[in-house]
């Protein structure tokens, strides 16, 4: 792996405007100071020499792509970013469960899982899973490889490279956060409670502890002294488990700051309410994008390196080029409860909580202006959309999720009227994402690859984003990653 991914450090080609169809250049976002209307120039990032900058198209408005765009920025490339949404940030970054668990980034393909889904296929709108299956190929295909992929010897390899990037990404958001003036996006360092139900499943759990060291064992006393807002659960409490480092955060947020700080570069732009259309190459390279706007225009984005960091939409737009990307969207749900400033310690958990036996999370999500409580579950696959761009709520399931959070923390507030979500989680079957360049022979030379991160799309987004722009730059990667680095994508044509 580590030969692989060294070799895609070969970044090529000489640069050349961005230019549309129709022969006028793309500017890129030069903002300018009110009083001089000279340019804003944002010392954070990176100046480059002119022959070693590159233009990079981002295709992806999320987390992912923002982090890939931040980082690209950063080294001190230029960056046009396209976003089928008017906002960033509008698909599956907008209302996910807010935690950074960058030590419980375990894979959900696993030995138990298979007979565990049986369970919960008969545990109705409450269970953690839900399979809906339906008649497309690529559907069984995944389940088949997810399949595969649940047998202890493969879960703890990719639970071992996930975390190594999980940690990667805990630095790298530190750094972001500290050096780059990101401003306020809830972020907090609380720590996470693991609690659980069983004490067989309690056991278990501290057996398979990744960092024992940051993970510290409780009984259901210590968990109630440590979050007294579980309290009304001490009947069903056998323990739980503490890491004091993890973190939470409201992932929007964090993508409009993002996007204020790379508008502030003058080296970035992003061209929204646009979608692209699935891509093509020639001599080994892809040369041009089709872009179709929502108000019905079309015209060509030429492109020098291109970051593909749209989620599930990547399937579709590769597909051309030989390359299947082994994606399956996994549907998720959330809601968001306003809380009162003055809320008590017993009401409302202040530290990020999952209930491990009914697969919930809850996160505290408190900034300067609002807090809030977001309450993030559940897993559907194959259920289908009419539109993948805006995935419907399922009633049914989003009261299951009232009912689980009021049983759970029943005086933080009124749940039936808290903000209800759903967003389709790009999923590979062993849980690592797709990072790179794609391993199919005669790929383009200028394609990367960012997708795939399933659950931990907030927690993977600023490792991910940073690989990739350490690759397009020709640097190193780091020490701590040589041997342990995320799955690189396994496509054959045909497949």
């Amino acid at each position: 792996m580590r030969a692989y991914l060294r070799a895609q450090l070969s970044a090529c080609a000489s640069g050349y405007p961005i230019t549309s169809g129709y022969g006028a250049a793309h500017p890129f976002h030069s903002p300018l100071t009110p009083a001089t209307g000279k340019l804003e120039h944002d010392s954070t990032f990176t100046t480059r020499e002119p022959s070693m900058q590159r233009h990079v198209t981002v295709i992806g408005g999320g987390v992912i792509g923002l982090a890939s765009a931040h980082a690209l920025v950063r080294a001190g490339h230029c960056v046009t970013l396209i976003d089928a949404h008017a906002e960033v940030a509008s698909e599956t970054s907008h209302a996910n469960g807010g935690q950074l668990s960058y030590r419980y980034v375990a894979p959900l393909a696993d030995s138990g899982v298979p007979r565990q889904a049986i369970k919960w296929l008969l545990a109705g709108n409450e269970a953690p899973l839900k399979l809906r299956p339906n008649l497309d190929p690529a559907q069984w295909r995944w389940m088949a490889r997810f399949v595969a992929a649940c047998n202890h010897r493969t879960h703890q390899a990719s639970a071992a490279q996930m975390l190594s990037l999980a940690l990667h990404s805990q630095a790298i958001m530190s750094e972001w956060r500290t050096r780059d003036a990101l401003g306020d996006f809830a972020w907090q360092q609380r720590g996470k409670l693991v609690i659980h139900r069983d004490p067989v499943a309690l056991d278990k759990a501290a057996a398979a502890r990744v960092a024992p060291q940051d993970q510290q064992v409780l009984d259901a006393r210590q968990c109630i002294a440590l979050e007294p807002s579980l309290a009304h659960q001490q009947a069903h409490l056998s323990g739980g488990i503490f890491s004091a480092s993890d973190e939470t955060a409201d992932c929007h947020a964090f993508c409009q700051a993002l996007e204020r700080k790379l508008q502030a570069s003058g080296r970035y732009t992003r061209i929204a309410n646009t979608r692209v259309a699935p891509l093509s190459a020639r001599n080994g390279r892809i040369a041009q994008l089709e872009l179709r706007h929502l108000d019905g225009r079309r015209e060509h984005h030429a492109v020098e390196e291109i970051v593909i960091a749209a989620g599930n939409h990547a399937a579709e737009l590769v597909r051309p080029l030989g390359i299947h990307l082994p994606l399956q969207p996994l549907k998720g749900y959330s809601l968001t409860l306003p809380l009162a400033a003055d809320t008590p310690e017993t009401a409302a958990p202040r530290i990020s909580v999952t209930d491990s036996a009914r697969k919930v999370v809850y996160a505290d999500l408190e900034s300067s202006a609002s807090r809030q409580l977001r309450v993030a579950a559940m897993v559907d696959i194959g259920q289908r959309e009419r539109d993948s761009f805006h995935p419907e709520l399922d009633e049914q399931r989003i009261a299951a999720l009232r009912k689980l959070a009021s049983a759970t923390f029943p005086a933080a507030g009124n749940f039936a009227q808290a903000t209800p979500w759903a967003g389709l989680r790009p999923s590979t079957p062993k849980g690592p994402p797709i990072l790179g360049r794609p391993r199919q022979a005669n790929s383009p030379d200028n394609l990367w690859l960012n997708v795939g991160h399933g659950s931990l799309g907030f927690t993977l987004a600023c490792a991910s984003g940073d690989l990739i722009a350490r690759a397009i730059s020709r640097e190193a990667l780091p020490c701590s990653l040589s041997d342990s680095l995320p799955d690189a994508l396994a496509a054959r044509p045909g497949r």
